[in-house]
C-alpha cells in the first residue's frame, strides 16, 4: 500500500476550528452530508464491489448484502436535539467489512453533528483507497476527513487528543488503544470478537434441520469466509446427533459451494498471508489435524482454505482457545445439550449465541445461564443487521453500543439543561441550619408537601 504523509497537527486543526464554528452542529449540514453518503453508495456499487473482490475476494452480493446498505435509521429527524455533539472523533474500521464497518459507525457520528477522522486498515488496500477517494469526493473535508496508511499512522493519530474513539478490530490491538486513550481521559467504544457458538439441539424435522444447515453455514462459510466477529466459530452437539450433523453439514457444503470449493466465486479469500499462515497453523496440530473430517485443502497462492469440518479437536488447542477467523468450524460433541450452558458459561463471553432448538425449556436456560451481547434463536448473524436493536459486546468482546439511534446516542453527550423562574423559593435551602429546616427537607425528599405546608403553618411538630 502506497504510505501516506500527513502533517496531523494541521490536519486535526482544520478539524477542530470547523466543529468550533458550530457548522458540524446545524441539522442541515448533518443531512446534507448524509444524503452524499447515499449518493455515493449508490453511484459507485460497481467500483465499490471492485474494491471488495480484490482485497477479500467477495461476490457482489456478499458485498452488497454487508458492505452497501447504509442504515437510516441513523438520520437526525427533528431539529429540537437535546444531545450534544461529543467534538472531534476518530474512527479506526477493520479490513474484513471495510465499508459496510466504516459508514455504520461515520452515519452515526455525522448523524450527532461531530467533526470526524476516519482511519480504515491498510490491510484492505484498494477499499481504502476506494472508500479515500469517494468519501473526498462528496463530503465536506474540512469536517470529516479519511487518513489512510499502515500501523504509524494510527499510532500517531492515536497520540491525538479527541474526544471519542472508535475501533472494530482485534483485542490485542484494542488494549493499545485503550492505553493511548487513557492518557488523555479519551471515552473509547471498542466492537472485538470472541468465539461464537451454535448450539444445535437434535432437530427432529427435516425441515428445520435444513433451515438450520443453511443459516449455520451462511454465517460460518458466508460472512467473509468466516472473518467476521459475529461468525460462527465452533459448534456444540449431543453426541447421538453427531454423526447425523457432520454428514448433513457435508451435503449442504457441496449443495452451497459444489465439489470444488476453490473454484466457487462464492466463499471470500483469506485477507494475507500471515492470516493464512495463522490458520494453517491451528489445523498443523497433530491432534487437530487428525479431527479434521471434511475439507482441509489449502492453496495458498489464492489464498484460500476450503470449508473445514472437524470433530472434537481437544479443548486446550489453539482452535478452540483463540477466535478462530476463518473457515475452519469446529463441532464438540456432549453427553446432553443442556451441558453447553456450563461449556459456554465456562469461557470467555462471547459477541453472540446461536441455538437452533425448539425447546422452549432449554432456550430459558441458555438465556439466564449465559452472558453475551445477543443470543439468537434458529438463525444467526441476523442481530446485527436489525438497526432497531443495539450491537456491541460485553466483557472481552468489547464495550458500547451502535447502530440506528444507538449510533447517535454513542457519538453524543446528553446535556442535562434545568430551567426555573424565581416566583417561587423555598428559604430552607440555605443557611443557617436548624431542626425545623431539618424537618422540611425530609419532607421535601419525600415529596410530602402536605407536610411541609403543615410545618411552615406550625400545624405539625417538627
Amino acid at each position: 500500500m502506497e504510505e501516506h504523509i500527513y502533517n496531523l497537527d494541521i490536519e486535526m486543526g482544520v478539524l477542530r476550528h470547523t466543529f468550533n464554528s458550530g457548522k458540524t452542529k446545524d441539522e442541515s449540514w448533518r443531512k446534507t452530508q448524509l444524503k452524499n453518503l447515499l449518493s455515493l453508495l449508490t453511484e459507485n456499487e460497481a467500483e465499490i464491489y471492485s474494491a471488495l473482490r480484490q482485497d477479500l475476494g467477495k461476490h457482489p452480493v456478499e458485498s452488497f448484502r454487508d458492505e452497501a446498505e447504509l442504515p437510516l435509521a441513523a438520520f437526525p429527524t427533528s431539529a429540537h436535539l437535546v444531545p450534544e455533539p461529543l467534538g472531534l472523533v476518530l474512527i479506526i474500521s477493520p479490513w474484513n467489512f471495510p465499508f459496510g464497518l466504516s459508514l455504520e459507525a461515520l452515519v452515526g457520528a455525522i448523524a450527532a453533528g461531530n467533526a470526524v477522522v476516519l482511519k480504515p486498515s491498510e490491510l484492505a488496500p484498494a477499499s481504502s483507497s476506494t472508500l479515500a477517494k469517494l468519501l473526498h469526493s462528496y463530503l465536506d473535508t474540512k469536517a470529516i476527513k479519511i487518513f489512510e496508511g499502515g500501523a504509524s499512522v494510527g499510532e500517531e493519530l492515536l497520540q491525538h487528543k479527541w474526544d471519542k474513539i472508535f475501533f472494530t478490530g482485534s483485542s490485542n490491538v484494542a488494549r493499545n488503544v485503550m492505553t493511548a486513550a487513557a492518557k488523555n481521559l479519551t471515552p473509547v467504544a471498542l466492537e472485538l470478537g470472541g468465539k461464537c457458538p451454535a448450539v444445535v439441539d437434535c432437530l427432529p424435522s427435516s425441515w428445520d434441520q435444513k433451515i438450520a444447515l443453511r443459516r449455520m453455514l451462511s454465517a460460518k462459510f458466508g460472512t467473509c469466509a468466516g472473518q467476521a466477529c459475529i461468525a460462527i466459530d465452533y459448534i456444540l452437539v449431543e453426541k447421538n446427533f453427531a454423526s447425523t450433523l457432520v454428514e448433513l453439514l457435508k451435503a449442504s457444503i457441496r449443495s452451497m459451494f459444489g465439489e470444488n470449493p476453490n473454484e466457487s466465486n462464492t466463499i471470500a479469500r483469506i485477507i494475507n498471508k500471515s492470516h493464512f499462515s495463522r490458520l494453517r497453523n491451528l489445523l498443523s496440530e497433530p491432534e487437530v489435524e487428525a479431527s479434521v473430517v471434511h475439507g482441509g485443502s489449502l492453496d495458498e497462492d489464492n489464498l484460500f482454505i476450503e470449508p473445514t469440518l472437524l470433530v472434537d479437536p481437544p479443548l486446550k488447542s489453539g482452535i478452540m482457545t483463540e477466535e478462530i477467523f476463518g473457515p475452519l468450524l469446529p463441532i464438540i460433541t456432549l453427553e446432553k445439550i443442556e451441558d453447553s450452558v456450563e461449556f459456554i458459561s465456562s469461557r470467555p463471553r462471547p459477541l453472540a449465541i446461536y441455538a437452533f432448538t425448539n425447546n422452549e425449556g432449554f432456550k430459558k436456560k441458555l438465556s439466564s445461564g449465559t452472558t453475551s451481547s445477543s443470543i439468537v434463536f434458529n438463525d444467526a448473524i441476523i442481530q446485527y443487521v436489525a438497526d432497531s436493536l443495539p450491537f456491541g459486546g460485553v466483557g472481552e468482546s468489547g464495550f458500547g453500543r451502535y447502530h440506528g439511534k444507538f449510533s447517535f446516542d454513542l457519538f453524543s453527550h446528553e446535556k442535562v439543561v434545568v430551567r426555573r423562574s424565581f416566583i417561587v423559593d423555598f428559604w430552607f435551602r440555605y443557611p443557617p441550619w436548624n431542626q425545623h429546616k431539618l424537618h422540611l427537607f425530609r419532607s421535601a425528599y419525600r415529596y410530602d408537601y402536605l407536610g411541609i405546608i403543615l410545618i411552615i403553618l406550625g400545624l405539625k411538630k417538627s
